[in-house]
């Protein structure tokens, strides 16, 4: 199934669907043989996946770590294959900065340096936004040459970075190599025309380090997702929905526009964002909400943090389901086991929750084990959103 397809199957309906993204949300075995879903206290989505139907997804593909744009732009019924669409722009739309057609964008991250120019920490503790924010009024200062330079903080140690002129190339190279004990990497051009941005990003990062130096943690930076705005079809227009999108974090929110959601402002916590769904439910037809807590833990390696996260977020799951949308769906974008420390490539567990045209499976609780032996099997995260909607009787028959 794709979007073309669903164009052409999709029939209007007052039906309601609701996308929970619990970011991170899969997971694998500690010691003690079981994995954070297993041993944490999750009552509500256990009891939810017992009147659903279960399976796990597979973001990407097979042994692919996925990234949380693709991840999310799978939910989403794109084939991340297909479309693809840089970190920097999702942290551009995220923030609602004009972001230009001829604009090259970068996520940065600040992160701290030891004195050999080691990344001790890719994060910099994860410093609180308004740290930030003086340390990008300071890197507006740089200035390059044939370009407009722009930096601006999005959250926590995260910013983003814009060049604005003619001939940017977005054919590079990240400068963080993904892991601590190692210096960040230069930018390098994959393609020849590529080469006189790389140099521009390169010389930006010299100019920043010296800039950052005397500022632990927040010491030195690095940059990921460089890209130009894809084109992208309309996910509303496509399935014709009425979608909205409820996330406290940027990049999440950048992803939503990018596909064609009307993005709900709400506040910093994901008690805010469920307020937020309950004043708008009457306003759209399909609602994507999401909860980024499980992520950070899992890439902070954090594994009781971690099930604290998924406990949080079970809290939550019977007023999501008080609120009676025809189908709702609890996925993740992908795993983010805290014994990896980072994403994975592990499929992610998933349920669908729906009043009608229902096949219940035998599932007994949410976790990777239980959902391995559901009705919907593994299967690709793309396919979610076809499944979603035709539970909410918004296709028709394919043929004659």
């Amino acid at each position: 199934m794709d979007l073309e397809l669903l164009s052409e199957l999709s029939v209007p309906n007052h039906t309601k669907i609701l996308l929970l993204v619990i970011d991170g949300l899969g997971g694998v075995p500690n010691e003690s043989g079981r994995s954070e879903l297993e041993q944490a206290d999750i009552q509500h989505l256990d009891r939810l996946a017992q009147e659903s139907m279960c399976g796990l997804t597979v973001p990407v593909a097979p042994g692919v770590t996925p990234g949380s744009g693709p991840g999310h732009l799978a939910l989403f019924g794109y084939d991340p294959l297909r479309y693809t669409v840089g970190r920097g722009v999702l942290e551009a739309l995220g923030i609602d900065f004009d972001l230009q057609p001829q604009d090259l964008a970068a996520r940065g991250n600040f992160c701290t340096v030891d004195n050999a120019g080691r990344i001790t920490d890719r994060r910099a503790g994860r410093i609180a936004t308004d740290r930030t924010v003086p340390l990008c009024e300071m890197l507006r200062t740089i200035g390059l040459p044939g370009v407009q330079v722009f930096v601006e903080p999005v959250r926590d140690h995260r910013f983003l970075l814009v060049l604005r002129g003619e001939g940017l190339s977005d054919r590079l190279t990240e400068t963080d190599p993904q892991r601590e004990g190692v210096t960040p990497l230069p930018v390098r051009a994959t393609a020849p025309e590529a080469e006189p941005t790389a140099k521009l990003l390169n010389e930006f990062v010299s100019q920043a380090a010296k800039l950052l130096a005397s500022h632990e943690p927040a010491n030195m930076l690095t940059l990921r997702g460089l890209a130009k705005r894809p084109p992208m079809p309309s996910m509303p227009e496509a399935c014709k929905l009425r979608a909205a999108a409820i996330a406290a974090y940027p990049m999440y929110r950048g992803l939503a526009k990018l596909v064609g959601m009307t993005v709900l402002p709400t506040g910093a916590t994901f008690a805010d964002e469920l307020q937020t769904l309950k004043e708008h439910w009457q306003e759209f037809d399909f609602f994507f909400i999401h909860f980024k807590k499980a992520d950070a833990a899992g890439e902070d390696g954090d594994f009781q943090a971690k099930m604290r996260a998924l406990e949080e977020v079970d809290g939550s799951i019977d007023d999501l389901h008080a609120l009676q949308p025809e189908v709702m769906m609890v996925a993740g974008d992908h795993s983010t086991p805290a014994v990896v420390a980072g994403h994975s490539w592990h499929p992610v567990p998933f349920l669908l929750h729906a009043r009608k045209f229902v096949r219940l499976d035998d599932t007994e609780g949410f976790n990777e084990r239980a959902c391995a032996h559901g009705t919907l099997g593994t299967f690709p995260a793309k396919e979610a959103l076809s499944l979603a909607m035709a539970h909410a009787g918004r296709l028709t028959k394919f043929g004659a």
